[in-house]
């Protein structure tokens, strides 16, 4: 990357796009479990929109469910997540270099309608606290605007483990 990855980031400052290229600069995650196209509209420290493109080729649908494709919830919980992810990230800049991720917990989940090939999930997240290197968000995936899963969850940042 060029020199922008060495600004400070400033709580607050809004991002209007970040690309799959970046996305997968900031997050480990890869094909077939890589689960966003790109993150809009983020405020850093704050909030995020992770943008999803449903297709029939994901290799999910295969054995979920044969002849009836629906998105496994536990999938849009994840795209919350990696989401999430790179909202921390993004916010911690410099100081996120060597660390990931990790999931914590997730509570209230809750799936209102199936998600299907040719929806594009819109994943509206927010911080609800951080405290240290734990951090606590709110997600509410949309399709067309309307809900189709939520839930609160947790997530840690910690040193990467070294490679084998």
């Amino acid at each position: 990357m060029d020199d922008v990855e060495n600004l400070v980031p400033v709580e607050g400052t809004t991002v209007e796009l970040i690309d799959i290229h970046r996305i997968m600069h900031d997050i480990p995650h890869r094909y077939p479990f890589l689960l966003l196209d790109r993150v809009v509209d983020v405020v850093l420290g704050i909030s995020a929109v992770g943008v999803k493109n449903v297709t029939v080729n994901e290799n999910f649908f295969a054995g979920h469910f044969p002849n009836h494709p629906v998105m496994p919830g536990v999938l849009i919980v994840e795209s919350m997540a990696q989401t999430a992810a790179v909202l921390v990230v993004e916010s911690l800049g410099p100081d996120a270099a060597g660390k990931v991720v990790y999931f914590m917990s997730i509570e209230g989940a809750k799936f209102r309608r199936p998600v299907v090939p040719g929806d594009q999930l819109r994943i509206h997240i927010v911080k609800e606290r951080r405290r240290g290197n734990v951090w606590k968000f709110h997600g509410i995936a949309r399709v067309d605007g309307v809900a189709v899963a939520e839930a609160t969850y947790s997530a840690m940042i910690m040193d990467r483990a070294p490679a084998a």
